[in-house]
């Protein structure tokens, strides 16, 4: 996938299972190798993932052929009890944007930041 960042070390706001179910989210055909690529994991976690996400109802799929279609449960609710009611179509709202309102998004949030320090 083009504009993958470098790898990362030390903590991340983002679970790596809130960045599978956002790659799916972005493409419902996409293959695991892809995902694994993008999130920066090993093929087999993301694999591990995809299970936990299917055992507790958040995500199914279903096969043709080769290829692996995904279906994303978006009125599932978040497990944390901080999160308690909030449903997976609010996560994924923040976190699958095209690139082009990832952009957007960014300009006015950091010339507000930078504008009240003064």
């Amino acid at each position: 996938m083009v504009g993958v960042p470098e790898t990362h070390s030390g903590w991340t706001f983002i679970t790596s299972h809130a960045r599978v179910l956002a790659a799916i989210a972005d493409n419902p055909n996409v293959r695991i190798r892809d995902i694994a690529a993008h999130c920066r994991l090993t093929e087999r976690a993301v694999q591990r993932i995809i299970s936990d996400l299917e055992q507790d109802g958040y995500l199914s799929r279903t096969r043709d052929g080769r290829t692996n279609t995904y279906r994303i449960e978006p009125d599932k609710v978040l497990r944390h009890p901080a999160e308690a009611g909030l449903p997976v179509a609010s996560l994924l709202s923040l976190l699958v944007q095209d690139e082009t309102d990832r952009g957007k998004a960014a300009g006015p949030i950091m010339a507000h930041t930078s504008s009240t320090h003064h």
